[in-house]
């Protein structure tokens, strides 16, 4: 299919679930009568827009770096309003995302069922919900925290809708690797809520977890692949051989590893970061080389078993950040 016969389908899909949510108005519909959800219903379908499976990861990189800059816990009114204004503001940059991208969420199956691809939610409604949340986060953040903090959640919240979700998913193979910077700023966002400032170990948390995004991301897009090439998005896995793909995942995993072991001195870590980061590593590397034998043997296969590696990858960076909390609380 050419790009501007998906681009065409992609309008028509629009348009429909435009015309039915405009009739829906402000209050979730129920898919299945079309009649207005109730409260439940409702509170679901918003809380949906959020994806908070996707935020309980990113706040798994935000307390271990507000541990190792107050090189112990810091104080949990600080902790609680820092991690609720990210959990906002990551939540409301994936409601504007499913409302820049409800044509595309539409005709892959994968994310059909998400609200505004079903017309659940308008997308009026939903780009609302998502403004209100950002501005709830950033004045938290502002207000509680310190003007950095929430300088890079503001950041993190528009590098996500307007570099990743408007300018780059559609249009190159890399969309997820630089797009994936907003993912990354926790890291220096719970560093800053601490200490007002930045450091070298937050960047050292930083590169991790960007490095880390293509090998947690690319396998899910060789186990989706149709999906991804029905809706015309160019991930790598869509115009490359899986062989090409699962080696540069290799790279990432190596550069990912290499940055966790920096850290281990530049931190100012000890035995229980380097047991929990090393172990993670010689783990995560043999799952990522068994990966790249797949594609090079069957690229079918690679792709049928690719989430493997896509699940491992929380696992790996839940485990080092982690590692790096312990350390600081064990051993001081």
């Amino acid at each position: 299919m050419t790009v501007t016969a998906l681009e065409q389908r992609g309008a028509d899909v629009t348009r429909i679930m435009d015309s039915t949510a405009a009739r829906s108005g402000a209050r979730p519909v129920n898919p299945r009568t079309g009649q207005p959800a109730g409260v439940r219903q409702a509170v679901g379908a918003y809380v949906s827009l959020m994806k908070l499976r996707v935020v309980e990861l990113l706040l798994v990189t935000t307390l271990p770096a507000m541990v190792l800059a107050e090189r112990g816990i810091p104080e949990l009114w600080l902790v609680a309003v820092t991690l609720l204004g990210g959990t906002l503001a990551a939540g409301s940059a994936h409601a504007f995302n499913q409302v820049l991208e409800r044509d595309i969420d539409a005709v892959m199956h994968r994310t059909r069922r998400r609200p505004v691809a079903m017309a659940v939610v308008s997308p009026v409604a939903a780009f609302s919900f998502a403004s209100v949340l950002l501005v709830l986060a950033v004045v938290m953040m502002a207000v509680w925290v310190n003007p950095l903090a929430a300088a890079l959640t503001a950041g993190a919240n528009l590098f996500y809708v307007f570099i990743y979700t408007v300018l780059l998913k559609r249009r190159t193979t890399q969309n997820i690797v630089w797009g994936g910077v907003a993912g990354c700023l926790p890291t220096l966002i719970g560093w800053a809520a601490v200490t007002g400032s930045l450091d070298w170990p937050p960047v050292l948390l930083f590169l991790i977890v960007f490095f880390w995004t293509p090998p947690h991301y690319w396998p899910l897009a060789m186990r989706y692949r149709d999906d991804y090439e029905r809706a015309g998005v160019p991930m790598l896995p869509v115009v490359a051989p899986a062989r090409t793909v699962a080696a540069q995942i290799l790279a990432y995993s190596w550069a990912m590893v290499a940055t966790s072991l920096v850290l281990w001195p530049v931190g100012g870590l000890g035995w229980v970061y380097g047991l929990g980061a090393v172990v993670a590593a010689v783990w995560f590397l043999l799952e990522a080389h068994q990966l790249y034998g797949r594609a090079r043997r069957d690229p079918t296969d690679a792709g049928l078993k690719a989430m493997r590696l896509f699940h491992g990858s929380i696992t790996y960076l839940t485990i080092t950040f982690v590692a790096v909390m312990a350390d600081v609380l064990i051993l001081g």
